[in-house]
């Protein structure tokens, strides 16, 4: 009976019109007897003063003994009067109230009767329905159409059945939404996969056709051709692993193993990544914190998140400029900020720095505008929140959050 619901409440409408059904029909049976009563004492006290007139020596007790006898009745007597005992009364009102009681007796049944009959076949009916409702938003569903307000807040078997196709519906909607996404971002990374590689592909065909073309070119202007290619080569490298990181995150492929991080130690392993342009640019980077501060995350993916923003820092530094890095650890979360002194983000880039391939009017011409979207996307992946503050020739504040879980 368990969430049977509807089902439990037509019992007790059932159960209820039995017992109403029971009071009234016992109720009316009282009321039979008082009549039965009444008539029969009506008549013996007709019969009784016309005793006592005719024979006044005949006493109230000796007739009271008399009715109360249990003596056998001369039933002879009253069929000389045409008077069967066994089949009908001594008085007639008595009959007629039979009849009548009979007959008023039948029309309480048969209505109490058609009553309960309506309850079941009005719970039949709704269960009937609610079952052709299901059907239809399945055929609906199967049709494509998520777009269906079926949620039921009532509790029986039915209702509980619709909620689970409405969740059903709208987790296949979601999936249809979502495919319909990644076809779209698909779309839209190829194209921009397409538009990255073009540029950085027809300088190395270039140079190399002019390579080809003067074989006797001298070996300087060689050089310096083989060093473009080799640089182009590197970006294509950077960018192709860059998009098949992002495209694994995106995806929720990416498996991280959280552990208890030293935070000085993240940001030291990040500093070494950087360090052969950091020292090309004669960039010093200063670390300030509670060295027992820690973490909870993957150290691996953080290193790389951190790199890439403190790429970002000294790309955008003057020469023999300064990186600050604070790092502290409360109740709530480890937070990491990088900030450097350069020449800032214009207002109007700084809500787009995040997005893939987005070049500000600050950025540097061999900048893709992918390691910055790429750092966002592995912290907020493992629990973490990144956010950006930035002056025009003041410098940039990165702020980074890792929460407990």
């Amino acid at each position: 009976m368990k969430n049977k619901v509807e089902l439990k409440k037509t019992i007790i409408k059932m159960i209820s019109i039995i017992i109403v059904t029971l009071m009234i029909l016992s109720l009316y049976q009282y009321y039979q007897y008082k009549t039965y009563t009444k008539n029969f004492n009506n008549k013996i006290g007709s019969i009784m003063s016309k005793i006592e007139k005719e024979y006044p020596n005949v006493t109230t007790n000796e007739l009271i003994e008399i009715l109360n006898s249990e003596n056998d009745i001369n039933i002879d007597l009253f069929k000389s009067y045409g008077i069967t005992l066994s089949k009908e009364s001594i008085l007639l009102n008595n009959n007629k109230s039979f009849l009548f009681f009979l007959i008023s007796t039948l029309i309480i049944v048969l209505i109490f009767t058609l009553l309960l009959l309506i309850v079941f076949l009005k719970y039949n009916s709704n269960k009937d329905k609610k079952i052709k409702e299901i059907a239809k938003y399945i055929e609906e569903i199967n049709n494509g159409n998520y777009r269906l307000n079926i949620n039921d807040n009532t509790e029986d078997e039915l209702s509980i059945l619709k909620n689970e196709v409405y969740k059903t519906t709208i987790m296949l909607k979601e999936v249809a939404e979502n495919s319909v996404k990644d076809k779209i971002n698909l779309k839209n990374s190829l194209s921009d996969i397409s538009h990255q590689l073009k540029t950085p592909l027809t300088s190395i065909t270039i140079m190399i056709d002019n390579i080809l073309d003067n074989p006797d070119m001298d070996k300087e202007t060689r050089i310096d051709f083989l060093e473009s290619i080799k640089k182009q080569v590197h970006n294509i490298n950077f960018l192709i692993s860059s998009l098949l990181k992002l495209s694994k995150l995106n995806m929720n492929t990416v498996k991280f193993f959280n552990k208890e991080e030293k935070i000085e130690n993240i940001i030291n392993k990040a500093i070494d990544n950087v360090s052969a342009i950091s020292d090309l640019k004669n960039i010093k980077i200063n670390i300030h914190g509670n060295t027992k501060s820690r973490v909870y995350c993957d150290a691996k993916w953080q290193v790389e998140a951190i790199s890439n923003i403190l790429k970002n820092g000294i790309e955008h530094s003057t020469n023999g400029g300064v990186l600050d890095i604070f790092f502290e650890e409360n109740k709530i979360y480890s937070q990491i900020k990088i900030k450097d002194y350069g020449n800032g983000i214009n207002r109007e880039d700084l809500p787009h720095i995040f997005e893939r391939f987005y070049k500000g009017k600050n950025s540097l011409d061999e900048s893709v505008g992918i390691g910055l979207p790429l750092s966002k996307s592995i912290i907020e992946k493992n629990n973490g929140s990144i956010e950006v503050n930035s002056k025009l020739t003041k410098g940039t504040e990165f702020v980074i959050k890792y929460y407990r879980q």
